[in-house]
């Protein structure tokens, strides 16, 4: 039976003939933009080629049946792309397709990129076509509706996942259901090894304290007996983040259906077993970066009048390169890792082919196999590229030798041994799967194919045992490419339209604090100023204003979406508020009371109209003339029979008060924001910090399990525990400019440190690495307050890290500039960086005096990491 539901053409069509129809049409569409390209030079395939591609494509689809599926892909992502839902330039194997790129399913142009429609689908190899689609986070929901809207409520529905017992959660379940206490059991499973998906059995091999542990206690061994025979078993049901199954008929025929805890519809059987059975199984996944990229966007044709077209940017934009081999890259899609900044740094890519290559490389087994650095030298020249034949050129030029991605091996199959491309995805995917018997069968096929091609046995030999070898880190091109081509596109509006870009990216982390701190804090390196919310400019969310970025109404504690659109009309409408009294005489009471009115000034929204002291000292004279004004309206501006104006209210004047303190505006900013905005309690300790060898919160991950290190934080959340004797600790929540973490304050700690544990202190804090399965956090050792801490006598140097590739002459005047302007006892030293590693150490002739405001401007020209503080 056909899998695929029935997708209604119009008449006078078959599917075959309307699906060649829109894919003809859709192909036109996109030739003027090839026509450019070729007369440009960048064309890689003559205009005739593509023609030969495409109806070899679509000669395939209609031969394997498959036109059904492409029309349903192409119409739900038709109604995406009319709707403004942003859609992703395509994932996994059909990039490959031309076809896809036809309809708009795809943004990738596979003969540019040589990327292989057989990968994709193999007539040699049926299997159901597999398309997933990135849409935007927010909006994927509309999506599902539609085609469940269109195919019928009763044949669409969500695909369950079965979260299963893994070693560590089998450990713990079973401990908890002996009532053994959760230290114990905890101490027992921090013993097993963080390998990823390791079992029970190889844990018990590996690591010989969590032996002894168990066989020095009776309950332990009971314990682990019984996780040994749950360890793998289903625990739990929940939906699958992005399967959708679309039945030809009521699903209610083919599988049995479970209603989630959410009221959610999913079947009963998980995705594999759907596949099995034979139904149509799509993943609509959404992806926050589609989101960042659409509003990006859209603030930028709002703000400078410019509308960017995000899916015809030129790919050679050398500034976007640069940030790219700076290591610029938080925020950057699948870049933003310390990982791979550090390889963007060594590697300095300078073309679209260099992104895909890297997110390829960055995988655990090319790192493990030494691949990168072996990629690095090549592309600079340190290890010399040579090919086995002179045939191999063409296939493995753009990654300098290497066997890289999946279709290279296809491509030396079908080259060298005459292989069809179908025969060669089928010798790739046995070289994946590394069953013997179909590898000698293979490798014979190989060896004969290439003795009719003349080809020296030894060296058909060793190629196959390269591509033998390299198949099991090859990564798929095509999801590769279109992925660079994402990060590419981000790292185009980070570069040229930073305040926009910033704006949308912190509007769409606005719920997750550690981010939204991190990314604050990596504005603010980039010269972007956060203002605090303002009535009289704030739109609901994080909104560019000139090149800073306002924080949104809608985030104040205790207002509300409702509340900030009430504010935003009025003013829109009717202008800027002029005082405090204005504002309570336009805006219903409906929409403020007293608490909000407290939260908008403590926030800072309100400081156009006057000072927050004042302000709040004259809450209850606003909410008066809130009310009051409120009422006006209600009963109309005249008598019962229009007579007699009823007399003008008179403004209140603001009520004198006591000036706050900068720690006092700051610590209100924050009990309303969750953020410290206007500036940070920590900023005037910079110097001292860079002084006390410091680590911020953001390096965190990348220190080892164990460590002891330095950090300077304040506390913004505490969760009281007990142990099982009874002792008091907590975990507290830090925070300083770069990010969040969590501290462990056992008892201890915590019973000879609490007095100075306060939230808002300053405090510097000795603390050890706890790398958990969970996540790193921070046990706490020792801590004082930073403001007790005496400046360290004795003098500093202060090291400015420069990379070569961003020095010039103007980068050299400014940074005269600012060490002529601040003269102190502080010696400046250089370290010029090159991209090949090596570090040239000069010593400035100006001495300076350090102070947080100049190593922010140095810091902007020469990077957020850029300088740091060493004892002489």
């Amino acid at each position: 039976p056909n899998p695929f539901p029935e997708f209604k053409v119009p008449e006078g069509h078959t599917s075959a003939s309307y699906f060649e129809s829109v894919v003809r049409e859709g192909f036109a569409a996109r030739v003027p933009q090839l026509e450019r390209l070729a007369q440009q030079g960048f064309l890689r395939n003559s205009l005739a080629e593509y023609e030969r591609r495409l109806t070899s494509e679509i000669e395939m689809i209609k031969k394997m049946r498959y036109e059904g599926y492409f029309l349903i892909v192409w119409d739900f992502i038709h109604y995406a792309r009319a709707q403004d839902v942003p859609v992703g330039p395509g994932r996994g194997s059909a990039a490959g397709s031309l076809v896809s790129y036809a309809l708009r399913i795809t943004d990738v142009d596979p003969l540019q990129y040589n990327l292989l429609f057989e990968r994709f689908l193999n007539p040699e190899r049926v299997s159901m076509p597999d398309i997933d689609i990135d849409f935007c986070m927010r909006r994927r929901g509309e999506l599902i509706e539609y085609v469940t809207q269109k195919y019928g409520r009763e044949n669409v529905a969500q695909i369950i996942t079965f979260g299963t017992m893994a070693a560590k959660a089998a450990v713990k379940d079973v401990g908890r259901a002996m009532d053994i206490p959760y230290g114990e059991v905890d101490r027992l499973a921090k013993l097993i090894p963080t390998t990823l998906g390791i079992e029970l059995k190889d844990a018990l091999e590996e690591a010989p304290q969590l032996k002894s542990a168990i066989n020095s206690d009776e309950r332990l061994k009971d314990l682990m007996a019984v996780a040994l025979r749950l360890e793998g078993l289903s625990r739990h049901a929940s939906t699958h983040a992005a399967g959708v199954v679309i039945s030809p008929r009521p699903l209610t025929d083919v599988v049995p259906l479970y209603k989630s805890n959410r009221d959610e519809i999913t079947t009963q059987y998980d995705m594999n077993a759907l596949e099995r059975i034979g139904l149509l199984k799509m993943d609509f996944l959404g992806l926050t970066t589609l989101t960042v990229l659409h509003d990006t966007v859209h603030m930028i044709q709002q703000n400078r009048g410019v509308k960017i077209d995000i899916d015809s940017l030129v790919l050679d934009d050398a500034e976007t390169y640069k940030l790219f081999a700076r290591g610029d890259t938080t925020a950057i899609f699948q870049f933003e890792s310390h990982g791979m900044r550090d390889i963007l740094r060594r590697y300095q890519p300078t073309r679209i082919e260099d992104l895909t290559a890297l997110n390829a490389l960055y995988r655990p087994g090319p790192i493990q196999g030494g691949m990168i650095d072996d990629f690095i030298n090549r592309k600079q020249g340190k290890t010399k590229v040579s090919y086995e034949l002179p045939q191999l050129k063409d296939i493995l030029e753009e990654t300098y030798g290497v066997i890289l991605y999946q279709e290279q091996v296809m491509q030396i199959a079908n080259g060298l041994a005459s292989f069809s491309l179908g025969e060669a995805d089928i010798l790739r995917r046995a070289m994946g799967k590394k069953k013997k018997e179909e590898m000698a069968a293979q490798r014979a096929k190989f060896m004969s194919g290439c003795a009719a091609n003349k080809i020296p046995e030894k060296k058909a030999e060793r190629i196959f045992n390269l591509m033998e070898e390299f198949a099991g880190y090859g990564f798929n091109k095509s999801h590769s490419c279109a992925y660079a081509l994402l990060a590419y596109q981000t790292a185009y509006l980070k570069t040229h339209y930073p305040v926009e870009f910033m704006g949308a990216l912190l509007t769409s982390e606005a719920g997750n604090t550690e981010k939204v701190v991190k990314y604050i804090n990596e504005a603010r390196g980039m010269s972007i100023s956060i203002l605090p919310p303002d009535v009289n400019e704030s739109d609901l969310y994080f909104t560019p204003v000139g090149e800073s970025i306002r924080f949104g109404l809608a985030a104040i504690k205790n207002v509300g979406e409702n509340t900030a659109k009430a504010i935003r009309e009025s003013r829109l409408n009717q202008g800027e508020f002029k005082s405090l009294y204005d504002f309570c005489e336009r805006i219903e009471s409906r929409f403020l009371n007293k608490r909000v009115f407290e939260s908008l000034i403590k926030s800072g929204a309100v400081d156009s109209l006057g000072p927050r002291e004042s302000m709040l000292a004259s809450v209850d004279d606003a909410v008066a003339a809130l009310q009051r004004a409120t009422r006006t309206r209600e009963c109309g501006q005249h008598g019962l029979f229009g007579t007699a104006a009823a007399p003008a209210p008179t403004p209140f004047e603001l009520r004198e008060a006591a000036p706050w303190s900068e720690e006092e505006r700051l610590a209100s900013e924050y009990a309303m924001l969750g953020f410290y905005v206007s500036g940070h309690p920590l900023a005037k300790y910079a110097s001292r910090l860079m002084d006390l060898k410091t680590i911020s919160l953001d390096q965190v991950e990348d220190q080892r399990n164990g460590k002891e290190i330095t950090v300077a934080a304040l506390i913004v959340g505490s969760r009281p525990m007990r142990s099982k004797k009874g002792a008091r600790w907590a975990i507290f929540t830090v925070q300083d400019m770069t990010g969040v973490q969590e501290l462990l304050a056992f008892p201890e700690s915590f019973a000879r440190l609490e007095a100075i544990l306060k939230p808002g202190n300053p405090l510097l804090l000795k603390v050890r690495v706890q790398v958990e399965e969970a996540g790193t956090r921070l046990s706490l050792q020792e801590a004082r307050r930073l403001d007790e801490i005496a400046e360290r006598s004795g003098s500093n140097e202060l090291r400015v890290r420069i990379e070569m590739q961003v020095l010039s002459e103007e980068v050299l005047d400014r940074l005269e500039d600012l060490l002529v302007a601040s003269p102190g006892p502080c010696q400046v030293v250089f370290e010029l960086c090159s991209s090949d590693g090596s570090v040239a150490v000069l010593q400035a002739q100006q001495r300076v005096k350090t102070s947080p405001e100049l190593v922010d401007a140095i810091r902007e020209i020469c990077g957020n990491r850029a300088v740091r503080m060493v004892p002489e």
